[in-house]
């Protein structure tokens, strides 16, 4: 079967959704615009000296493989259903040759429109919220982008959070630059990842969509986890502890699924969590203002509202949250133990990644490298 004959989701649909339903942002002046434009421009090359500092990532000198994007709101989701749609294209392909007609009778019970819709809703939130993002597969994905990918910064949210904040703007897209920036050194020191991480993840969509007829059993696992989020954001504001793991991957997991989740789990949280440990590494001579940065942008989290926090249960993002602190004390303690050029060994290949319960265990990954006794294995969290 032609992989056109079907899509799950209308991604052209998705991204239109996106554009109507999300909010422009702060009201600027073309001239206000153009500024902004230039000088996030500015601080996304300044930052790069300074991720090359602290991390000792030679890769930070050259980044010119990648692309840096000033992107507005429907920008940023457009972009994201391009990648989405390409990132789709490996398991749709196998599913077409190995499932046959059962892939268009999935099609016709999973409306392409009502999902594009959906996934149009939660690109609207998403971008809504987001200040930055690098997007390492899109020079896999298009033949038109560099082969390095691009970071995109979102112009109206970091106006309306600097803004929000009362933040020196400077040192405010100073600090936002760093991080992902260090995300964006990270690839390319690690140009293998790239390839590595995508074969995971279309491995993990093959899997699955490898039966088309039980999406219909998954899709109400995944509402019986959308209810019980509401449950566990009522439990927690009553201050009963939550049932456990929310969001719709959780509800689409199986079994055999496990392992390659796990190693995802694992990889983001390292790449966060290394990001993490360079931005407390930013201290007052780089940017002046940040122990206040630090301070009013950590507090956002206690201001939200009921809807904003039951999407960010329903989409899974606070578990992410954690999973990303587990990755910052994986790295501290790493470094703590190795030393930055020790630790920066993780970067060679795909065998020095660390597994899930080396992320919670580093003492194990770093005697694994031959870096400490073995002996040692004082928890992440210690």
């Amino acid at each position: 079967m032609d992989t056109t004959e079907f899509r799950l989701i209308n991604w052209d649909l998705a991204a239109g959704t996106a554009a109507k339903l999300v909010g422009a942002g702060p009201s600027l002046t073309g001239t206000e615009i153009a500024a902004v434009v230039a000088d996030l421009r500015a601080k996304a090359d300044e930052s790069v000296e300074h991720v090359h500092r602290i991390t000792g990532l030679e890769a930070a000198a050259d980044l010119r493989d990648s692309q840096v994007l000033i992107v507005d709101r429907p920008g940023w989701a457009k972009a994201n259903t391009q990648s989405f749609e390409a990132m789709l294209g490996p398991a749709m392909e196998h599913l077409a040759a190995t499932r046959g007609e059962k892939i268009s009778e999935a099609a016709q019970v999973l409306s392409s429109t009502a999902t594009g819709v959906e996934m149009g809703a939660i690109l609207a939130f998403m971008s809504s919220k987001v200040l930055g993002q690098y997007d390492p597969f899109a020079g896999l994905l298009r033949a038109d982008l560099p082969s390095g990918g691009r970071l995109m910064l979102v112009a109206p949210n970091i106006v309306a959070i600097e803004r929000e904040l009362k933040v020196d703007t400077d040192d405010f897209r100073l600090w936002v630059t760093l991080h992902e920036q260090t995300h964006r050194v990270q690839f390319a020191a690690a140009p293998w990842l790239r390839e590595h991480l995508q074969s995971k993840i279309a491995e993990l969509l093959a899997s699955l969509l490898a039966e088309p007829e039980a999406l219909g059993e998954r899709l109400r696992a995944a509402a019986s986890e959308v209810i019980r989020g509401k449950k566990d954001l009522e439990a927690a504001d009553a201050g009963r502890p939550s049932s456990g793991d929310t969001g719709l991957l959780a509800g689409l997991r199986t079994g055999e699924q496990k392992a390659i989740l796990s190693h995802i789990t694992a990889v983001m949280s390292l790449l966060e969590g290394h990001a993490n440990v360079v931005m407390d590494a930013v201290d007052s001579s780089i940017v002046p203002s940040v122990r206040t940065i630090r301070q009013r942008f950590g507090a956002r989290g206690k201001d939200r509202g009921m809807v904003e926090k039951w999407l960010r249960k329903l989409l899974g993002l606070d578990a992410k949250m954690r999973q990303y602190a587990d990755g910052q004390r994986f790295v501290s303690r790493a470094v703590k133990l190795m030393g930055m050029e020790g630790f920066n060994r993780v970067w060679e290949g795909p065998e020095n990644l660390p597994t899930e319960h080396e992320l919670h265990h580093p003492a194990a990954w770093v005697a694994r490298m031959g870096g400490s006794p073995a002996g040692d294995q004082t928890p992440a969290g210690n």
